[in-house]
Order: C-alpha cells, then sequence, then structure tokens
C-alpha cells in the first residue's frame, strides 16, 4: 500500500512537471530555453473541429492544428501543402493530388498504441465528405455545393493519389480548398467517443494540441514530427508552444501587451489607437523600438449595403441615382484618417480590394467625395423638392456606431437624413438574412484569395448571405458564369473588371474601405509577417 501512494506521488509529480516545464513557464532553469509564442483572443472559440472554422478566433488556433491541400502564402498565391502537384484533366472537370506520403497525424488515443499514423488519400476523402454530410451539420458545407459531380465527387485512388470530379469547370476550385473548412482530419479521431473532438482535436499540423481550460486558454506544443523544413533543411516550426489567453475584452489585451504578456496583439482597440498611433497610421514617436508595427492588405471590404427589392416605404433607396448619391457623398479618405488612424484605404476604386488580382488602381469606374455631384443626382430624382424629405435607418453593430455617426454627419451635408439603429450582431446578421433591413452595414472577408470571392456577393443565383443586397442583373451573371470556366488569369482579370464596373455603376452598396492586417509586436519577435487573409503564420516564427 506503501509503495502505491508513493508511485502515486511520483506519476503526479512527473506529469505536474512536465507541463509546467513545456509551456506555463514555471520557475526553472530552463525556463528562458523555451520559445512560447504567447498572444490573446477576445472572440469565443467555439470549436477546434476545422468543419466549424467560422471566424477568425477558431481559424487560427485552426491554422497551427492541421493541414489542407493547398494554402495561400503572403501574396495571395495558391501554393502546394499536403498536395504535392495536380493535374486539371482537360475538359477541366476532374483534378487529379498527389500527395505527399510523410506526414503523419498527432498522436491520439484514438490510434493504435495512442500513436499518429501516416495520413492518405482517403483522409481526404473522408474529410471533405464529412464538410458536406448533413449530420456534421457544418457551416462550411457551401464551400463544395453546386461545385462537385453529384454521385462521386471524391476518390482516393490510392495512398497518395486523389481525384476530385467538378459538377463543371469552377477554376476557382485550389483557392476553395485552401479554405481551413477544408483541413484533413483522421476518422478515427473525430469518431473517438471518449474524447469529443471539437476539444480533443487530431490534425497533421505544425503545433499539436495539449490542453484547453474553456474560458482561461488554449494550449499547443510543437510537432516534433512535422513534414516541412526551411531552406536549410531545419525542421519546422521553430516554435515550442503556443499559449492563447482567452481574455473578455480588448482594453485588457493591450494592457498586458505592454507588461510582454503576450508577442503581439490583432488590431488596436479604439480607446489606445490614438495613444499609439498619428492619424497618418505611423506609430507615435514614444512608441518607436518599444513595439514593431506591422501592416498589410487584408482581403475584406467595408461596406453599406442596399436591399434591391425593398418596400415601398424605402423607394427612394431603390433609385440607382439616389444610391448613387449617397456614394458621391461620403468622403471615405476623412473617414480612414479620422475613425482608423489611417489603417486602411478609402475604397474608391470599385469593390475588389487592394491586394488581389482584379483590384484596378487605373479605374475611373468606382466613387470619389463629390457633394456637388450628389446633390445635383438627387436633384435629379426630385429628392428636394417633395413636402416632406424621409429620414433612412442605417443598421449597425455597436462595434461601428462610431462609423455610423459618421455616415449619418457626411450625408445631412447633402440633405440626407439618417436615423441609426444599433443592434447586437447576431441580430444584425439574421435581418440581413431575412431581407428585413433596406440599409445596412456590412462586410466581406474573402474565404479564398481570388475577386470571384468577392464577386460571388451579387451573383442573383446566390443566396443570402452572400447576396444580402438581392442584386440582380443578368449582364453581370452571364460574366460571373463565364469567369468561372475561363482559365487565362488575365482573361479572367479584364471579367472580373467588367463585372465590377457594371456593380458600381447600379450601386447596390458603398464601398468604404478596403483593409489592412495591423499588427503590434514585441521587438524580439522574428520571422511575423501579416498575411492577406490575416492567418496567424507561426512555422517560422522565433523568439530572440
Amino acid at each position: 500500500m506503501y509503495h502505491q501512494k508513493i508511485f502515486r506521488l511520483f506519476i503526479i509529480f512527473v506529469a505536474l512537471f512536465r507541463g509546467c516545464f513545456i509551456i506555463t513557464g514555471c520557475q526553472s532553469a530552463n525556463k528562458n530555453d523555451l520559445q512560447i509564442f504567447r498572444y490573446s483572443e477576445t472572440t469565443v472559440i467555439s470549436s477546434l473541429d476545422p468543419a466549424f472554422a467560422k471566424n477568425l478566433a477558431n481559424i487560427w488556433v485552426v491554422h497551427q492544428l492541421y493541414n489542407t491541400l493547398v494554402e495561400t502564402d503572403r501574396n495571395a498565391m495558391i501554393i502546394p501543402s499536403l498536395a504535392k502537384s495536380w493535374q486539371i484533366s482537360d475538359d477541366k472537370k476532374e483534378i487529379l493530388f498527389n500527395i505527399r506520403n510523410d506526414v503523419y497525424f498527432h498522436d491520439h488515443p484514438a490510434f493504435l498504441m495512442g500513436k499518429g499514423r501516416k495520413l492518405t488519400a482517403r483522409d481526404i476523402e473522408y474529410s471533405f465528405s464529412r464538410l458536406m454530410d448533413p449530420k456534421t451539420a457544418s457551416p462550411g458545407a457551401w464551400i463544395f455545393q453546386g461545385r462537385i459531380d453529384s454521385t462521386s465527387p471524391f476518390k482516393a485512388i490510392n495512398d497518395t493519389l486523389f481525384l476530385i470530379k467538378l459538377k463543371q469547370p469552377f477554376v476557382q476550385i485550389l483557392g476553395v480548398l485552401s479554405n481551413k473548412y477544408c483541413a484533413i482530419v483522421p476518422k478515427e479521431a473525430v469518431e473517438y467517443s471518449a474524447l469529443p473532438f471539437r476539444q480533443n482535436p487530431c490534425g497533421s499540423g505544425p503545433f499539436r494540441f495539449f490542453k484547453w481550460e474553456e474560458g482561461q486558454k488554449i494550449i499547443l506544443k510543437k510537432n516534433d514530427d512535422y513534414f516541412e523544413s526551411d531552406s536549410i533543411g531545419k525542421r519546422l516550426p521553430y516554435l515550442d508552444g503556443i499559449e492563447v489567453s482567452l481574455l473578455q475584452n480588448k482594453s485588457s489585451e493591450f494592457l498586458e501587451f505592454r507588461q510582454h504578456k503576450f508577442d503581439f496583439i490583432n488590431d488596436v482597440e479604439p480607446n489606445f489607437k490614438d495613444e499609439i498611433l498619428h492619424k497618418n497610421g505611423k506609430l507615435k514617436k514614444e512608441w518607436e523600438g518599444k513595439v514593431v508595427l506591422h501592416t498589410g492588405p487584408y482581403l475584406n471590404v467595408e461596406y453599406l449595403g442596399f436591399l434591391m427589392k425593398g418596400n415601398q416605404a424605402d423607394s427612394f433607396l431603390q433609385k440607382k441615382d439616389f444610391r448613387q448619391a449617397i456614394n458621391y457623398g461620403i468622403d471615405r479618405k476623412k473617414l480612414i484618417m479620422y475613425l482608423r488612424n489611417s489603417i486602411g484605404n478609402a475604397a474608391e476604386r470599385g469593390f475588389i480590394p487592394l491586394g488581389i488580382a482584379g483590384y484596378d488602381s487605373t479605374s475611373a469606374y468606382g466613387y470619389r467625395y463629390d457633394p456637388e455631384k450628389a446633390i445635383q443626382l438627387l436633384k435629379q430624382i426630385s429628392f428636394f423638392s417633395i413636402h416632406k424629405k424621409p429620414f433612412f435607418t442605417l443598421s449597425t453593430v455597436p462595434a461601428y456606431a462610431d462609423l455610423a455617426s459618421f455616415i449619418s454627419k457626411e450625408l445631412i451635408k447633402i440633405g440626407i437624413e439618417l436615423k441609426v439603429d444599433v443592434v447586437p450582431k447576431s441580430i444584425l446578421l439574421s435581418q440581413m438574412a431575412n431581407r428585413q433591413l433596406s440599409f445596412f452595414r456590412g462586410s466581406w472577408i474573402a474565404d479564398y484569395p481570388d475577386a470571384e470571392n468577392f464577386l460571388s456577393v451579387f451573383y442573383s443565383r446566390n443566396p443570402s448571405p452572400p447576396n444580402y443586397t438581392r442584386y440582380n442583373n443578368t449582364a453581370f451573371d452571364l460574366l460571373y458564369e463565364k469567369c468561372q470556366i475561363e482559365t487565362d488569369l488575365h482573361e479572367r482579370i479584364k471579367l472580373y473588371r467588367q463585372m465590377d464596373r457594371i456593380v458600381m455603376q447600379d450601386a447596390p452598396v458603398v464601398p468604404l474601405w478596403y483593409d489592412q492586417v495591423i499588427h503590434l509586436v514585441q521587438p524580439n519577435i522574428q520571422g511575423f509577417h501579416p498575411h492577406p487573409l490575416n492567418l496567424l503564420e507561426l512555422r517560422r516564427v522565433k523568439k530572440l
């Protein structure tokens, strides 16, 4: 009995010591030898299952744990990952992927002896089929809907050959496959009843799951068996682990970042922007050398949307001249400077954002601030001649209440009176999806790095989302369908710009700004760069 107690105490001691040594920063001689990247998350992380990677908070952790067939690099280009190469059939309806044979899943109790096994093409077939299965109830099921063969879309030919069959040519399919919904998972771990997969994930990524204390922190450890190496043959990742602190608000995050408890923060809480940044977007002198500011294009467009089939009370919103007047009546450059400290670019060139093929820096079809032109358009539709000018309601969420106030003040200058309705995000999205809002603030973040994804917001056959405005233009639809089968990138860019011009002429939206990634980073972090999809890329990060 005595020996059993001693043994149990020994096991507990070893477990505690191992946990301390690995990640928690216990006071030991080895503390400074460990490279643990620490960041915070104020948005609720709901699942570590890639089938539910529906927001940035989930995506950031999922990106560390799993791999996809292909991925998006820092230049918004598609590059190999699990797939070494691929061949597209002559009719553009089949893609054959050559899969790496040196990739292993992380250790997990679901596997024989708990040891991770080799990833094969059958895991890819399972993962994609699971994503489409209604029983999974994944919010990412739309990824393949209407795009893949209805009978046998996914097929593992052998361990290293995987075939996708499409319903019709869709050249953007590689971009779709880079989405985190398409990360590869092992069937054994998903169906292992003893440990729910959302809380006990298993992938093949550069980091493996260690612990999740709900509401407190998530801890990941280095995957010593990860298949990638750097240019001199050193195995990735460089870091020993990642610690994600789950905080309640952004203010706490910034204060703890100043105390060096976090290695970076994404964006800056509005209350602190003026303390850190000049209105031109540069670091203030007192912060130089203390933090590093990273900015770069972020494939996200912030906009105002009009319901194109509204009720009679909003009849002016149905008039193209009125919608164009609103586009001309907003000083986007002033908005960016005073509300965002110049983080972002005024959306004066169309809906396709800066940083992606299709953006046209020379376009003449966007809208620049021109209040005289706005008033002229309003006169053309006799807006000022009615006995009592109507007011319109702009719906938004609390985080953008200041934006709505700015828009209201801008439009009153051209004679348009706005009422601002601030509602919780979940309610706003529900109302937008159910045609209950005539004028609303929205945004579109790229699901994959192709301008087609942004233009999908206006394709009439798409539901809401993404087509919250219910825009319907036959000429646009024909070009949109043509761009999905055009394999020549230069020709496809021409189509994208034609579509963008049509949308801007009809003005179902008011593009406000093309977003930017903004990171504040501790000076001792090396190899950390912004990503156009704002992915948290940590494989090549070091702490000096």
